[in-house]
């Protein structure tokens, strides 16, 4: 099956609302949570699809400006590998994609970019959501806005790694929420 929509186009406020609700019902009830949701709505794989390429991208892809290191050319391809292995399973199977690609999310989350000052995973999730919604109303309110197929999404590969953009990357072992509601 194709992907329903093309691969970069902007997330409209509502798409990024119903992938966040779907990510945090799953976050706070587990899979009973979400249960039916993926198969009435066909578009969520996508949605969190593209916002799994938002959140992992960032946190993983290389930049010019930062030193090189064999690390950083590790973290570059795990995200890489992650992302090729998501828009796979999207593209195969929308409907049990969607609750692999939230769980995915999920995890990336607390153990990629845990944030000290948001030690509860739905807390930082909320504040994701807030952040993609005001890049989302930006794309889609600007007068003349559409999308650009070649418009840079800021994290293609450019040289080293860009860590995520909140001061926790540094404390990996922050305590969060566990993720036993996931299973």
């Amino acid at each position: 099956m194709p992907y329903l929509i093309p691969s970069r186009t902007p997330l409209t406020p509502e798409q990024v609302e119903r992938g966040f609700d779907y990510l945090l019902a799953l976050q706070m009830g587990g899979g009973a949570a979400v249960a039916g949701r993926a198969e009435a709505d066909p578009e969520l794989a996508f949605v969190l699809l593209r916002l799994a390429e938002d959140i992992v991208g960032p946190a993983t892809a290389m930049d010019g400006e930062a030193e090189l290191s064999a690390d950083s050319f590790a973290l570059d391809e795990v995200g890489c590998a992650l992302l090729s292995a998501l828009r796979d399973w999207a593209r195969d199977s929308p409907t049990t994609a969607a609750p692999g690609i939230a769980r995915s999310i999920i995890r990336f989350t607390v153990n990629v970019i845990p944030d000290p000052d948001q030690p509860d995973t739905a807390d930082i999730l909320e504040a994701m959501r807030g952040e993609r919604l005001v890049l989302a109303h930006a794309m889609h309110s600007a007068p003349g806005a559409h999308h650009c197929p070649h418009h840079r999404t800021g994290w293609e590969r450019t040289g080293a790694v860009v860590r995520a953009p909140s001061p926790s990357s540094a404390h990996r072992d922050a305590h969060h929420r566990p993720l036993g509601a996931l299973h």
